[in-house]
């Protein structure tokens, strides 16, 4: 399985649990909706931000054994385009059943502006997350002191 594939699915289906708990959450706590909204974002941006870091740290061993460094920029924009857009669309059909309360919102708007908002949720942390990890890796060899120790 392609490695975006994987992110897009996992975080998709984490974006959709978590909108389905926030809107239970809604219903039988709406005046608790300002932190549960934020719990929520935060949720889902530790783990972004976390796969980002293992995905940097991971090239980074790679790119210090000798390989080449993997594309990170173009994995995370296909697992967000994918997961944004896959997770507008279980929303919206799981909207339809009872006792599921995910917005009311309609196709148009999950397919695009609620869609690019969960990409950008993925991407940008992600990246960043990437870039964490790189920069954590450095100077990590097998057998290699850190450079700091040599002055």
């Amino acid at each position: 399985m392609n490695t975006w594939v994987l992110r897009a699915v996992v975080l998709g289906a984490l974006v959709v649990l978590l909108r389905a708990v926030l809107g239970f959450a809604m219903v039988n706590w709406p005046t608790h909706g300002g932190v549960l909204r934020l719990l929520c974002l935060l949720v889902l941006l530790v783990a972004v931000v976390g796969w980002g870091v293992l995905d940097g740290r991971a090239d980074r061993a790679r790119i210090d054994r000798g390989g080449q460094g993997a594309d990170l920029t173009m994995r995370w924009l296909r697992a967000g385009l994918a997961g944004g857009i896959g997770s507008g669309l279980v929303a919206w059909i799981l909207d339809f059943l009872p006792r599921f309360d995910l917005g009311d919102n309609g196709l148009l708007f999950e397919l695009t502006a609620g869609a690019a908002f969960i990409v950008l949720l993925i991407f940008v942390p992600a990246l960043i997350g990437g870039a964490i990890g790189r920069r954590a890796g450095a100077g990590r060899r097998a057998g290699a002191e850190p450079e700091a120790a040599h002055a």
